[in-house]
Order: C-alpha cells, then sequence, then structure tokens
C-alpha cells in the first residue's frame, strides 16, 4: 500500500526524531522546523508527553508532516490518529499495530532487519519500511544485499545513521528517507535554541540535495 504521506517523506530524505518531555516545547519546535524547510516530525513515544506533541504540533503547523515514533502497541497507534498524527514509525514489526494502522488508513512504517520481517511486509502490501538498527545489521551492505530480492521495498534506516554517513545511505535507491537524532540536534532543542534548530535544518537539506542531485 502506497500512502501519500510516506511520498512526501521520500521526497523531501529526512525524519527528525522528536523526544520531548515537555509539550510546552512543541509549537515552537515545529516552527523551526518548518522554517528550516524539513517539515516533519516523528515524534517518539518515549516519553509521556507524545501525544501532546503531536496534537499541538499538528495544530500549530497544518501543514506539516506530524507522525508518531517507537510505537509499540495499538493504544499508542490509536492516540496518533486521534491527535491528528499522520504516520506511525514502529521498531519492530508488530502484525497488529500495523493491521490497526492499515484499517484505519493511517500510513504505517514498521521496523524491520531480515528477509522475514519484509515477507510480512510484503503480506501486507506495504512499499516502505523502517531499517533499525541500521548500523548494528551491517548498514549499507545489508541495504544493498536486500536490493535484490526485495525490490519492490523502500526503507528508512535508522540507528547509527548520521552526518558523516548520510551520503552512504540516501545513495543509495532502495532508501526513501534516513531518521535519527541529529536532527534536530538535542543540545539545540534542549537550549531551546530555535533559530540554531533551523539553521542546522537548512544546511542538512542542502547537504541531502547535493547528495540526490
Amino acid at each position: 500500500m502506497k500512502f501519500k504521506v510516506l511520498s512526501e517523506i521520500e521526497s523531501i530524505g529526512i525524519v527528525p526524531l522528536v523526544v520531548l518531555e515537555d509539550a510546552a516545547k512543541a509549537a515552537p519546535l515545529a516552527h523551526a522546523l518548518c522554517d528550516g524547510g524539513i517539515p516533519i516530525a516523528e515524534v517518539t513515544f518515549r516519553t509521556a508527553a507524545a501525544a501532546d506533541a503531536i496534537r499541538i504540533m499538528a495544530k500549530e503547523c497544518p501543514d506539516m508532516l506530524v507522525g508518531s515514533g517507537t510505537v509499540h502497541n495499538v493504544d499508542q497507534a490509536m492516540a496518533t490518529l486521534d491527535n491528528g498524527g499522520m504516520f506511525v514509525i514502529t521498531p519492530g514489526f508488530n502484525p497488529k499495530v500495523v493491521d490497526w494502522c492499515l484499517k484505519h488508513n493511517l500510513a504505517v512504517c514498521p521496523g524491520t532487519v531480515t528477509p522475514s520481517d519484509l515477507e510480512m511486509a510484503l503480506d501486507f502490501g506495504l512499499e516502505v519500511v523502517k531499517f533499525f538498527p541500521a548500523a548494528a545489521y551491517g548498514g549499507t551492505k545489508t541495504l544493498k544485499a536486500l536490493a535484490g530480492p526485495y525490490a519492490s521495498i523502500k526503507f528508512v534506516p535508522t540507528g547509527g545513521v548520521n552526518l558523516e554517513n548520510l551520503s552512504e545511505y540516501l545513495s543509495l535507491k532502495n532508501v526513501a528517507a534516513v531518521g535519527g537524532s541529529f536532527v534536530p540536534d538535542p543540545k539545540l532543542v534542549k537550549a531551546e535554541d530555535y533559530k540554531g534548530i533551523s539553521a542546522s535544518c537548512q544546511e542538512i537539506l542542502a547537504k541531502v540535495k547535493a547528495i540526490r542531485g
């Protein structure tokens, strides 16, 4: 199944990983990401503020692609949709979560690392999946090996992806986008340096465009 939101994410190439302990920071962070040219936020359910942060970002920046990450169960997927989220990203392949998202027309990008995971993705009709933890499971070498038997699938590698190896991943045809905690920079988020976040996003986006030609 092809989701428009995942195609839009692929067109930008970067999925910012947002970890917020305080939902009050959601609005200025959302504006900073949009001003920096990367209007995407994967708000992780690693904190209790996730649902509120998704709701605030979706309301403050209606044109932004806001979704959730580190989703382990249907309740979290439901909370994503109820608060205006547009996509769900999971660390592993949870059939119950995937099934619920598809039945509710919510874009889902489940975590995969093995051919067995990818076979399940094909059974569900998915075209874009997460590859996590990328570095620990062979990085670009593994992605190149998977390109043959799984030519219809594109990946969003995370885990060990950074500015230093960005070009190695984004130069692969089967990589839709990359994600990671390097954007937005956690130090800038903690310091509430929203102008710095925007500037950093602009630099990263320029690098992505240069890599993709």
